[in-house]
């Protein structure tokens, strides 16, 4: 039975967040990956371009989410669902770190407007 002890979580840092991982193919999962965000006070993060559904969950704090072109204020229990080809931008226009909880499929890649792309080592 896999289990992902906390101490275990692998984590990653990018663009100024940081992503803890725990589920990936390489801690047993064969579908989907999870990870914890946080999302530091004053931290705008690039709009960038998904290709597979994201389940965004806020634990807890602000955030301005701005999803294909719309911002909405989002707060501890909300739930944003990012379809895959949506444009998503994270900012915490806070004091406080917020942090959330996130789940996608296994191959999840994301496109900044630049053309960059990203193959996130925590959603693969």
């Amino acid at each position: 039975m896999p289990i992902v002890r906390s101490p275990e979580a692998v984590t990653h840092e990018i663009h100024g967040a940081r992503f803890v991982s725990y589920a990936t193919p390489r801690s047993g999962s064969k579908e989907l990956c999870a990870w914890r965000g946080e999302i530091p006070a004053g931290l705008k993060a690039p709009a960038h371009t998904v290709n597979r559904e994201e389940i965004f969950h806020l634990l807890d704090g602000e955030l301005l989410i701005t999803l294909d072109g719309r911002t909405e204020r989002i707060a501890a229990g909300d739930t944003v669902i990012i379809n895959p080809g949506a444009t998503l931008a994270v900012e915490n226009p806070t004091d406080r770190t917020a942090y959330s909880w996130v789940t996608t499929s296994i191959g999840l890649e994301a496109r900044l407007a630049d053309g960059t792309r990203i193959v996130p080592p925590w959603a693969n």
